[in-house]
């Protein structure tokens, strides 16, 4: 039998314990499998470098979780060779709705045992760390840093809590001064943004359509510029984010390229949940079929 090894998250609690328990059952049906619990990048790196003849890694979590265990394997040199499966565990599991995979850990884990294998787009930011699902900056990085203490108490709700108050703070700001590229070509007027995202996945937050064009496997970045509008444009673009449809806003413009540059005032940034410093550069590269998924 091909040897998994199935990775979930040391802080789950006991419903989460349930779920991984069902999803291994169903993967022992086909596969031989070891599970393993980390809680930091050291974990991960161990365990992987334990098992150096992998068939697969299923990752029992959300976004986080599955970040972490793409780069951990890119940055062994092992993402070619090893197959990622995903069962959704976590809070948003924005990713594995792009993806189309069931809630359910028993029929997610029947997705891999169908061993249907897509090759899925991976972006890699300026300081060579890895973007699997979104990246933003301005509103949406703002909503991360809002919804990050609450979101463990609140589940979803959370990310929607944040995204509230931070739309209420992207209300009264200015906006950044930003120069944005894609594919080397200024194509974006100068001006005051409010929030800019690129993306693989279309989802954020528990489910918000903030990139409703991404395709994981099409080769490109999908990106989104809000510019700064009056007040009362910024209140019309807040609702089109509850509905989906922001992208439509009249001071919005998306896009889809290979590469992508900004470049303006310092702003921190969010990639999969992850929060980096501010910095006054942001850049984002696509690397087509990076990574092979059960899908």
């Amino acid at each position: 039998m091909q040897t998994l090894l199935a990775i979930a998250n040391a802080s789950a609690g006991s419903s989460d314990d349930e779920s991984v328990e069902v999803a291994v059952a169903s993967l022992r049906k086909t596969y031989e499998v070891e599970l393993v619990t980390t809680s930091t990048p050291e974990e991960l790196d161990d365990a992987l470098a334990a098992h150096p003849d992998l068939h697969g890694v299923v990752v029992l979590g959300g976004d986080g979780s599955l970040h972490a265990v793409i780069a951990a394997l890119r940055t062994a040199g092992r993402l070619s060779s090893v197959i990622v499966g995903l069962i959704p565990l976590g809070t948003g599991n924005d990713f594995a709705a792009t993806l189309g995979l069931p809630d359910e850990p028993d029929l997610a884990a029947e997705v891999i045992v169908a061993n249907h294998i897509e090759t899925i787009d991976l972006i890699i930011d300026g300081n060579d760390e890895v973007v699997v699902n979104v990246a933003h900056i301005g509103v949406g990085a703002e909503a991360a840093i809002v919804a990050r203490p609450i979101k463990k108490f609140l589940g979803p709700v959370g990310y929607a809590v944040g995204a509230a108050i931070a739309s209420v703070k992207g209300l009264a700001t200015p906006g950044a001064d930003l120069a944005i590229t894609i594919d080397g070509d200024a194509a974006f007027p100068r001006g005051r943004v409010i929030q800019l995202a690129v993306g693989n996945g279309r989802f954020v937050g528990g489910g918000a359509a903030l990139l409703p064009e991404a395709d994981p496997s099409d080769g490109l970045i999908d990106l989104m510029v809000t510019y700064a509008g009056r007040r009362h444009r910024r209140i019309a673009y807040a609702w089109k984010l509850r509905t989906g449809d922001q992208h439509e806003h009249d001071d919005v413009i998306y896009r889809q390229g290979t590469s992508v540059t900004v470049v303006g005032d310092p702003l921190p940034c969010t990639s999969d949940g992850e929060l980096t410093e501010p910095a006054a550069e942001h850049s984002w590269r696509i690397e087509p079929g990076a990574i092979r998924m059960w899908r």
